[in-house]
This record gives C-alpha cells, structure tokens and sequence, in this order.
C-alpha cells in the first residue's frame, strides 16, 4: 500500500519531499497503470507456461468457423493474469477506504469470479460447452448487480451522500439527496429524468448488458482487451473531471466528491489491457476467458454506475454495443421469432469470419471503429 504508507507513515515521520507526489491523482493513475503494465508483462511467460503444464487450454468448439484448430489448446484463464495485476496497482496506489474503490473492487472480484468458475468447468470437462449454464452465470450476475445496486442507492453506504454531491447551477430536476437516482444524458450539462426506485431495476439491466456485452466481444485474438482499454480510458478521463471540483465546474458536469480515485483503477486497467495483448496479439499465446471478460465488464458497468455515466457506454463501449445486440437480434429475434438466423453467425465478429474476412482484419476494423467512439465520447465533454 505506497500510497497509504507515503500519506500516513513517511510523510508525517519527516520523509523526503518528492513523496508528496503520491497525493497527486494523476501521479498515482500514472503509477498505476505501469505497475499493471509491467507485472503482466513480467509474469506473462510464466503464467502461461503453468497453464499449459496445469491442462488449462482452451477447447474450441467447431460451429463451422474458420480453423478452429488454430485456436485449440492455447492456454486461456489468463483473465487471473488480468485480474491480479489489476488487485496489486489497485491495493498499492489507491484510497481503499473510498467507497467508489470498494465498490469497484467489488464488481470486480464478483464478476472475475463468476468468470473463474465458468473457466474451470470448462477446463474440467475439456469442452467449452459444459461450463456454467447461462442460467446459472445469468442468476449469479443479477444477485450481484442487485446488491451493488442496493448499497448505490442506500442512504448509508452510498459514495453519492447528499455532502458529496455538488449539482450544477440551474439543474431543477435534481437534489443532491436523489441525485443517485438520476440519469445524465451525452452532451447534456443537466440530468434529465429522476427515476426514484426504478432506477433499482435500470442500473441491474445497466450491470448485465455491459457485463455480458464484453463477454460477447471476446471471441478473436485481441479483440476485446482493445475497446475495454479505450472505454476504460475515456471513463477515466470523466472519473477524474467529475471528481475534480474546479475542472468540473469549468465544463460543467455534477461534481462527485472522491470519484476521482476510480481514475486509478481505470488507468490501471488501460496499463494492464496493454500488457494482456503484448501475449493476446495474433497469434494469441493466451486468451483471457470468461475470468478476464466478466472481470472486465464488471469493472466497466460499475464505473459507468458510479460516475453517472450509464449512457455514455452506448458512444465510448459502441465495439461491445454491437457485439450484444447482434446476440440478442440472432436468439431472441432471429431464431426465436422468425425461425432463421438473421446474421451468418453471432456475435457479429463471427459474422464477418464467415463472409471471408481474416481474422486480424477483422479486429484491427473494430479497433479503428472503437477509436472513433472513444473520440467521439470524448467530444461531448466539451459539447454539452
């Protein structure tokens, strides 16, 4: 815990100056992202090589895809990789006695979980379709989303306390009181609609589709970890202005006291969805799994929760916007409905597989796409 040794111990025992660095948000982002950056890219090789020793290889089911024999036996579960890079920046540069922090940790140790289980089924079995029933993973995940949703909206546990809640001037549709139960729309400075109670039911809908939306977009090599990183970076951006009491005031967003040390942790995710792909490029040497894609949409559905910024996903997550409904479309419209399939297959990057596109094509134009989303969300901090 540097963070809490520089601030509580050697600081006040008559440490060097430069130690005050610590207190600094950005400092500590910065710091943070490198510490994730650089002990996956340490203790990559060794993970995966235990992985493999271990028998944790993925088996890729044929569904008529492109050489799935590409894909077998490459080792997966690296979401642990994820996930405990993320836990040592987190543990050594942030606040954990913020409740924004214990409320993220919390999505995603939940979902990493969640994820964890589902791997290790499938690893035991050795086929990739006897892991965790989609009941099964589904009612997991709203039990979690109800009771993260149940301390959000709390009067005590709540991070949006009415004393740290500073609302625009002129913002009539709210108090600081309900302010949590609110919604903010992309280039609007006001929130628009207090939904009261029912914001209960949105903000678990809010925390499945996102959750379930990057588990979707984890099917190619390197596809996910790439728009998770550009949407965690641009939530950061709006975690540290709406934390920020001067420069929120200056481009007119709500002010949210201590919502700026989730920067850390986004940042932290940036720095680690970097050092995931130096090993999940083409030809990916490990794959991240249900562990790292649940862990990561745990952490983005609480961000976007937290920071009051549930919309924004459609603009900053448009990659795994996409690569949900075109499930939803196939299953419940498609096949449920029609009795056809509407796309050759889903998720939609399956799709463009299927009608002769490589794979690495295929993920570099969904990057270039998720770029142009995480500009477009950027431009509406300014456009409001």
């Amino acid at each position: 815990m540097i963070y809490f040794l520089c601030k509580n111990l050697l600081l006040p025992l008559g440490g060097p100056d430069w130690l005050r660095l610590a207190s600094y948000l950005t400092v500590r982002s910065i710091a943070a992202a490198i510490t994730a950056f650089c002990l996956i890219l340490f203790f990559g090789d060794r993970l995966i090589r235990m992985l493999y020793r271990h028998g944790a290889r993925d088996t890729v089911f044929d569904y008529g895809l492109m050489d799935p024999e590409s894909k077998r036996g490459t080792p997966t579960m690296g979401g642990v990789m994820i996930v405990g890079a993320l836990l040592v920046a987190i543990l050594s540069w942030s606040d954990l006695t913020n409740r924004f922090v214990q409320m993220m940790l919390a999505a995603m140790l939940c979902f990493g979980g969640i994820g964890f289980v589902d791997d290790y089924l499938k690893i035991k079995h050795q086929d990739s379709r006897r892991g965790m029933s989609q009941l099964t993973k589904l009612g997991l995940q709203t039990v979690f989303a109800l009771g993260f949703m149940l301390v959000y909206l709390s009067a005590e546990l709540t991070p949006l306390t009415p004393d740290k809640v500073i609302l625009l001037k002129g913002a009539a549709s709210a108090t600081p009181e309900n302010y949590k139960f609110c919604l903010q729309l992309p280039f609007y400075k006001y929130p628009v609609l207090n939904l009261s109670w029912f914001y209960l039911p949105f903000g678990i809908f809010v925390i499945l589709a996102i959750s379930n939306s990057v588990n979707f977009a984890d099917g190619l090599d390197g596809l996910a970890i790439v728009p998770a990183s550009l949407t965690a970076g641009v939530f950061g951006v709006f975690a540290y202005i709406i934390g920020n009491y001067k420069h929120s005031d200056q481009l007119l967003f709500t002010h949210l006291v201590g919502s700026g040390e989730l920067t850390i942790i986004l940042a932290a995710l940036v720095g680690a969805g970097l050092g995931f792909l130096w090993f999940n490029a083409y030809p990916a040497q490990i794959f991240m799994g249900d562990t790292g894609s649940m862990a990561l949409g745990g952490i983005l559905a609480a961000a976007a929760i937290l920071i009051k910024q549930e919309f924004l996903f459609l603009l900053a997550g448009g990659i795994f916007v996409l690569e949900g409904a075109s499930v939803l479309i196939q299953e419940k419209i498609g096949i449920a409905r029609l009795g056809r399939r509407i796309f050759h297959r889903a998720p939609i990057h399956h799709n463009y597989q299927h009608l002769g596109i490589s794979e690495t094509k295929v993920v570099v134009r969904f990057w270039i796409v998720g770029i142009i989303m995480m500009l477009l969300s950027l431009a509406t901090i300014k456009i409001r």
